[in-house]
């Protein structure tokens, strides 16, 4: 959706889209990068300026997806402790890769030439959960990391704020996508149940108009906006 409005957009991730067609445009390039490393984070960002430089274009946001999903109770079945490792791991690349990100492409932020009646520069877009706010039996690990980004959603637009910098975040309920194809009909049945309206799992396009929307509306800042069809996750998975 971004491309299709005319952004440049550089996409940071492990492994590049499964749709590499979309690559060929000369507005999009990939930067293979590990968001649990700072240097493989850093040097990806550098790349990124370059090429702007190259395009002659204007860095102006960036929108933080990275993450990773994991299930396992404080204590199972057998009374056997969480893997303090499974908690750690979520929590580095859920949030410290998150921060890490934005913090080093607001340092390029903060110094671009500044737009509009209100001298923005730049935005902040991260992923919250609906977990952040009802987290299921097993979720302790994911809904921390998701609570995380959105507590940090409004002091770090306190923050930024004297940069013209703006920073949302969007908590995502229910939403099609590689991870929810596996799930089985008695599971997707389960869960559509907890929606309110509409009663399907949210599509990708749905999740693109709100960022999109983000970005266009100035007076949008240092709030964590659910996008959920109304679901609130029950007690039970």
């Amino acid at each position: 959706m971004l491309v299709s409005n005319g952004a440049y957009v550089s996409i940071l991730d492990i492994n590049p889209p499964k749709d590499t067609d979309k690559l060929s445009s000369e507005r999009i390039r990939f930067f293979k990068v590990d968001i649990t490393d700072p240097k493989s984070v850093s040097e990806a960002v550098e790349s990124t300026i370059s090429w702007t430089k190259e395009t002659k274009m204007t860095l102006r946001g960036v929108i933080n997806a990275a993450g990773i999903g994991s299930i396992g109770r404080v204590l199972d079945t057998s009374k056997t402790p969480l893997n303090l490792d499974l908690f750690k791991f979520t929590m580095e690349v859920n949030v410290y890769g998150t921060f890490d990100l934005t913090r080093l492409v607001c340092q390029h932020l903060s110094s671009v030439p500044q737009e509009g009646p209100d001298n923005e520069c730049g935005i902040v877009i991260m992923v919250s959960s609906a977990a952040a706010y009802e987290g299921q039996p097993g979720q302790a690990a994911y809904s921390a990391s998701k609570g995380a980004i959105r507590s940090m959603t409004l002091p770090m637009a306190r923050d930024l704020g004297y940069h013209g910098i703006r920073v949302n975040s969007i908590a995502p309920g229910i939403f099609e996508s590689a991870m929810t194809s596996k799930l089985s009909a008695k599971a997707r049945l389960s869960l559509e149940k907890e929606l309110v309206f509409p009663k399907r799992f949210g599509e990708p396009k749905e999740f693109a108009e709100c960022v999109k929307w983000m970005i266009e509306s100035p007076f949008v800042n240092g709030e964590c906006i659910r996008l959920s069809g109304g679901a609130r996750l029950s007690s039970r998975l």
